[in-house]
């Protein structure tokens, strides 16, 4: 270590006092102020020169609100729990996937899982596909639609005997469009809950 040539006493910022601590506060509480009322201009983004190309417009996903769902609910209506659109044949118009059941007073009815699309021109959507019918007795508990598959989590029953309110299986779905039809995978994935 090396030791000044002047002695201690003599360097002023060695030694802090009151006011220096003021001081620093002061300047800091100004550059605050200052830079709180300097704020940059909005980005604007530039558009590349070259050849321009309109593209159609993107086709609303086909709404939920007036499909006759295949659920037979009896004197209740038909509840969308939850929806997902996107394009899940190529055509290059989305398709909605919603998770439907009973709005059953109390309990957990079973979900049904259904494709909805909508063809240029036509008045309303319309039910294409079922992917998990209520008779089945299952309950979505996740749901996506991503990179044109439709991914869900279903909860479910080993046997007729199961009370319906506690399932005792858990397992993920993946359907995908090939040949002309929703084609589930990832089987044989059950577990015990």
């Amino acid at each position: 270590m090396q030791h000044s040539a002047v002695p201690e006493l003599e360097l002023a910022h060695t030694n802090t006092r009151p006011i220096h601590w003021v001081a620093t506060a002061t300047a800091l509480a100004g550059v605050v102020a200052l830079s709180s009322g300097l704020q940059p201009d909005s980005a604007h983004a530039a558009q590349a020169a070259g050849p321009q190309t309109k593209s159609a417009p993107a086709a609303a996903a086909p709404a939920t609100t007036g499909v006759a769902f295949p659920l037979d609910c009896g004197p209740v209506k038909a509840v969308v729990q939850k929806k997902a659109s996107g394009d899940l044949d190529g055509d290059g118009r989305p398709e909605t996937v919603a998770v439907v059941h009973c709005d059953a007073g109390m309990g957990t009815p079973p979900d049904g899982v259904y494709v909805l699309t909508q063809g240029a021109g036509a008045a309303e959507p319309r039910v294409v596909a079922t992917l998990v019918a209520p008779k089945a007795r299952e309950t979505v508990t996740t749901f996506a639609v991503r990179d044109g598959a439709v991914l869900a989590t279903l909860l479910g029953y080993s046997t007729a005997d199961v009370p319906s309110c506690c399932p005792d299986v858990k397992e993920t779905a993946k359907w995908q469009w090939q040949n002309g039809k929703f084609v589930r995978s990832i089987p044989g994935n059950a577990q015990n809950v």
